[in-house]
């Protein structure tokens, strides 16, 4: 096959989804980083009910992301309750931007015309 060829080794490797962080792609990631995107820190009660999960779910979540650089998680007292806020990161931002772009270039994408 040439690099010219559809269906060729370079086609496949220049797809968009290559460029998909791996991430990301889960939804309740996906859509951690996007409700952090527009703000600057949220605690995890809201974050929990914006998204739609469990305690244990999103602190699962949360986890994969800090580990992977993508939020900062900080803990303090506020009288005798724990509270738990959540900051994305700018590695976060960017990742978030990144990957929406492979998604819309993914969409858009669209096969050459057919030979009648």
């Amino acid at each position: 096959m040439t690099a010219d060829r559809p269906g060729s080794r370079s086609d496949v490797e220049h797809h968009p989804r290559h460029a998909l962080d791996d991430v990301l792609q889960s939804p309740v990631r996906l859509s951690v980083v996007a409700a952090l995107s527009g703000v600057e820190r949220a605690d995890f009660t809201t974050l929990r009910d914006t998204i739609e999960v469990s305690d244990s779910a999103l602190s699962k979540q949360l986890t994969a992301l800090e580990d992977a650089g993508y939020v900062e998680i900080t803990k303090d007292r506020v009288a005798r309750r724990a509270r738990t806020r959540v900051r994305l990161t700018d590695a976060g931002a960017a990742a978030l931007r990144s990957h929406l772009a492979a998604l819309r270039a993914i969409a858009e994408l669209s096969l050459p015309a057919a030979a009648d």
